[in-house]
């Protein structure tokens, strides 16, 4: 399952500002579990595709995973020993601006402990550094037990 958009008005992008903090998606939306990006990134289509993947072999069932980013930027690529000039290169490849603070994924239906270890699994997926964020009402249930 590759992840890209069916149809761009533009082929090409420039790569634009990638400076600032998330403003937008820096908060848990959908489950009690999130990955939090702490620093800025371009997040491949692979890399989302990995991620849900470990995600969803280490919560097992009875969980419910939301993929937060989606790969909407082409990223162009000139060819290797090319000589300089001669245009853009072609797209080869599809990413989603990461900026600190994004929540990436989120997930619910499983105690902490199972949380803390899928997150531990797909930290190592991704070339930055993420944090579990945890709804509050998941950290006032486990204090109470």
């Amino acid at each position: 399952m590759f992840l890209q958009p069916r149809k761009v008005k533009w082929r090409k992008q420039r790569r634009g500002s990638h400076k600032g903090f998330a403003y937008r998606g820096n908060k848990l939306a959908f489950g009690e579990y999130g990955i939090q990006a702490l620093d800025r990134f371009y997040m491949t289509q692979r890399q989302i595709e990995a991620v849900r993947v470990t995600l969803v072999r280490s919560l097992k069932k009875g969980a419910k995973i939301w993929i937060r980013v989606f790969p909407d930027i082409p990223y162009t690529k000139k060819p290797n020993e090319v000589r300089m000039g001669g245009g853009k290169g072609d797209p080869e490849f599809w990413v989603a601006r990461i900026k600190p603070g994004r929540i990436l994924f989120e997930f619910t239906g499983v105690p902490l402990e199972v949380a803390q270890e899928a997150w531990r699994l797909a930290d190592s997926k991704l070339p930055v550094k993420t944090r579990l964020v945890v709804a509050p009402e998941v950290l006032e249930k486990e204090g109470k037990k």
